[in-house]
């Protein structure tokens, strides 16, 4: 235990998870949380209707507008435009078969387009704008309007659009744009949905959604490289928001503020956090920052000025955050003044990160704030397992929240983590054989992440999360390689100069490794490449090389046996690919598809003579 971690935490009403635990001969394992999951509302909508009634002017979505001035819409202002939206929508004949297509960022158009459309009861689906800025061919964005052949297509800002736009969209499909326009294609204005009167086919539409109805389709790359396109009901929804809102129980006491850069084509983003603060009547600030060296910046301004209750960010951007709170007084002032909790997701969180992030808060406000973290999946919309204040840590995820049903089923020698509740996907839609093959017999999802128990004796201690499935694989003689865990040791050891490592090493007698690096972390360890553009060149580099080599070879000398000892490594000198399955719009790294597509470097890893650009960790 470090110092930091001896001092108090800042204290906050937080739920309480305990288990029953059923053993089963064949050493399957049900666990259950004893309380149960409390009433949830038919319809999310149903809370904008709350709040436009009990905080009609209080800012529900705001996003700047300049370098001084943000632009908002409160609670009753939102619910007025998303009906007349709505009424639009409902005209245009919008349904499952013909959904609504967001290609934008986040922004308050975005989501008054999204409101409208779950207010209405026709699901909308926000596309990653990767799809459409960063892919080349657009092979991921042509694969997702065939699947899912929307009715109308949403855009903030038409120009940026218009290549993929045409490249994908049929031309009977009606784009409908906040500004700009195509060349050569009729663009209907938002303005003009916006100007709709609102009327009682709206009310009837809204009274006629239930439980059961499609929500959004949230699309996720996942082992394939196209994407799925998951069903998130209402159900979903609305009961994630109440394990939430009874999980972090001081939300039912304060309205939250964030703010928050996440997107809102991902669970995290556009369910969890949007649907946090819609739940409870909360504010959300729009940062239009990110966790890059050139975005943080506009980050940090918006943290100036607007101080949260509740943060959220992947570890990446409290990394970036660290060096502005440690030299800004007045931003850590305002950063932690009213602050709960923060919470991050989709990767472990660096041990020097965490303890950094204690010790700035302990000199500001005398104590902690909790950190938190845990399990899930765009297919449980996502909250499904929690940590508590007291347990948290990085790579543990704690134990399933109330509503939550867990599995653990045993594969090779691991556990497998299979989930059923209110809160996840009944599949995929328009594919049935993939929604066959995700969930089990008994109606559990498989989730294809394996867990073990903090203490095989108690499971009331919670769990920590032990790698993917399908990412293990044995070596030539037999002994199983972890893939997750020895991923994440790799980059904790590297840090701050490797963003993800790709194993290799199936059938053979070692194991070796395809890094990426986190360039901003290289360039600032190495100030002598900071204007260096070129990966080729930087990975090149003599110093950043020894680096690398020493930190593998500090591993290798001790490391418990071949399964965690890599021998070679290669740095990745032409960037993962989104067209190839390479990364998904996530940022995440997909194994199998880079072994697939970079067999050279593998070759040449495992070459009786390797070529100058191998690290030899061992040697």
């Amino acid at each position: 235990m470090t110092a930091a971690q001896a001092q108090p935490l800042r204290p906050i009403q937080f739920g309480s998870p305990t288990v029953d635990v059923e053993h089963r001969p064949d050493g399957v394992m049900l666990l259950r949380p004893r309380e149960p999951l409390a009433a949830y509302p038919e319809r999310l909508s149903d809370r904008l209707d709350h709040w436009a009634a009990a905080a009609p002017d209080r800012v529900f979505l705001a996003e700047r507008a300049g370098e001084t001035a943000w632009r908002s819409v409160t609670y009753a202002t939102a619910r007025a435009k998303a009906r007349a939206i709505a009424g639009a929508l409902l005209e245009r004949g919008l349904s499952p078969e013909r959904p609504l297509m967001i290609l934008s960022g986040n922004g308050i158009d975005h989501g008054l387009m999204a409101l409208a459309a779950l207010y209405a009861g026709i699901p909308v689906c926000p596309v990653s704008p990767a799809y459409s800025l960063v892919s080349k061919d657009f092979g991921k964005l042509r694969h997702a309007v065939g699947l899912l052949t929307p009715g109308l297509v949403f855009v903030d800002k038409a120009a940026a659009y218009a290549t993929a736009i045409d490249a994908t969209v049929p031309a009977g499909t009606e784009v409908v744009a906040a500004t700009g326009e195509i060349a050569g294609r009729a663009v209907t204005p938002l303005a003009a949905l916006l100007a709709r009167a609102d009327d009682a086919r709206v009310e009837a539409a809204r009274a006629a959604v239930h439980s059961g109805t499609i929500a959004k389709f949230l699309l996720t790359s996942g082992s394939t490289g196209m994407p799925k396109a998951v069903i998130n009901t209402q159900r979903m929804l609305c009961a994630n928001q109440v394990m939430l809102r009874e999980t972090l129980a001081f939300l039912k006491h304060e309205p939250p503020v964030i703010i928050d850069w996440l997107p809102w084509n991902h669970t995290f983003g556009g369910n969890h956090n949007v649907g946090l603060v819609l739940f409870n009547g909360g504010s959300l600030y729009i940062d239009d920052g990110k966790p890059t060296p050139d975005g943080i910046a506009a980050t940090v301004r918006n943290l100036r000025e607007i101080a949260p209750t509740v943060y959220f960010n992947v570890p990446k951007g409290y990394e970036a955050l660290v060096a502005y709170l440690s030299a800004d007084a007045s931003l850590r002032r305002s950063f932690f003044s009213r602050l709960n909790c923060l919470f991050f997701a989709g990767a472990s969180l660096a041990r020097h990160v965490w303890d950094a992030l204690d010790q700035i808060a302990i000199a500001e406000t005398g104590a902690r704030i909790p950190m938190l973290t845990g399990l899930g999946a765009t297919e449980t919309a996502p909250f499904c397992m929690s940590v508590t204040p007291q347990t948290s840590r990085s790579g543990h995820v704690g134990l399933p929240v109330a509503g939550n049903e867990i599995k653990l089923v045993p594969s090779g020698n691991k556990l497998e983590v299979r989930v059923r509740g209110p809160n996840v996907t009944p599949g995929y839609w328009r594919q049935q054989e993939m929604t066959e093959k995700a969930f089990d017999e008994e109606g559990f999802y498989k989730f294809g992440d394996a867990l073990k128990p903090v203490d095989p004796t108690d499971f009331s201690k919670g769990f920590d999360f032990d790698g993917r499935i399908a990412e293990d694989f044995k070596l030539a003689t037999g002994t199983w390689v972890s893939v997750g865990p020895l991923r994440a040791q790799i980059i904790a050891a590297c840090a701050p100069l490797v963003r993800d490592v790709v194993i290799a090493g199936i059938d053979r007698q070692d194991l070796s490794a395809i890094v990426i690096l986190d360039l901003d972390g290289v360039r600032a360890a190495s100030p002598h490449l900071s204007g260096v553009s070129d990966l080729a060149a930087i990975t090149a580099d003599p110093a950043l090389r020894a680096a690398v080599q020493a930190r593998l070879a500090a591993m290798a000398a001790s490391a418990s046996g071949s399964a965690t000892r890599v021998v070679r490594a290669i740095l990745m000198d032409v960037p993962p690919s989104i067209d190839r399955g390479e990364i998904t719009d996530k940022g995440s790294i997909n194994q199998r598809a880079v072994l697939e597509c970079r067999q050279a470097l593998v070759e040449d890893l495992y070459a009786p003579v390797p070529s100058a650009r191998v690290i030899r960790a061992t040697e």
